[in-house]
């Protein structure tokens, strides 16, 4: 598996505990050594399963040969790249035949529902009229429409497969938030909302499965 953008690690470190071969590309020295930090207290059978490289996503060529990968994820990065058609079509270059590209994106087609929740109707109404939003650490951002990444997704021969809704009911959710007695039951709601229309074409964020050759 390739983690584009691994950030902290957390992804690529539950998947290696899992039993996978996991390589996590990212551009960032600090989030690196975070994640080396972090490696260095797992069991040495799972250090084995984790590579570590620095690099952008949209330079796997430099990296990696062409279907190096069954398995390629890029959550949460897309939203920190101008244009994602050129890294959209790295990350399917090293895609295996039959292999899954899985992303997670902002949904633009949902922008004005956080500020129009909050009450905030100026936000509400610019966000209609434009994909790029601040995020909740300050920077300028930008979303992704559904239809034009299933249009990208079939262009680089990874069409896609399946698609889901995140954060339906608990985007607004302070980043503070304790983990609530009944945990099981908003995970139960979240995950039916996710898989179920029109809930889902509403969701903070979209999670997109292409699979290479469309196997």
């Amino acid at each position: 598996m390739l983690d584009v953008g691994l950030g902290q690690g957390t992804q690529a470190l539950r998947l290696a505990r899992a039993g996978h071969e996991v390589t996590g590309l990212e551009s960032d020295p600090a989030m690196l050594d975070a994640v080396r930090e972090a490696l260095s207290a797992e069991p040495a059978g799972i250090r084995e399963r984790v590579r570590l490289i620095e690099g952008d996503g949209r330079d796997t060529g430099a990296h990696f040969l062409p279907g190096a990968f069954d398995v390629v994820l890029c959550h949460g990065v897309l939203m920190y790249v101008p244009e994602p058609d050129p890294m959209l079509a790295a990350l399917a270059r090293v895609l295996a035949p039959g292999g899954l590209l899985s992303l997670l994106v902002r949904n633009a087609d949902a922008l004005a529902l956080r500020p129009g929740l909050q009450g905030d109707w100026d936000g509400a109404l610019a966000a209609f009229d434009s994909p790029a939003y601040t995020n909740r650490i300050g920077l300028s951002v930008r979303a992704d429409r559904r239809e034009e990444l299933t249009t990208t997704l079939t262009a680089i021969g990874a069409p896609l497969h399946t698609w889901y809704g995140v954060r339906v009911f608990t985007d607004l959710a302070p980043d503070d938030s304790g983990v609530p007695d009944d945990w099981d039951r908003l995970l139960e709601a979240e995950d039916r909302a996710g898989r179920t229309d029109p809930y889902r074409a509403v969701a903070a964020l979209l999670h997109l499965c292409g699979v290479r050759g469309g196997a």
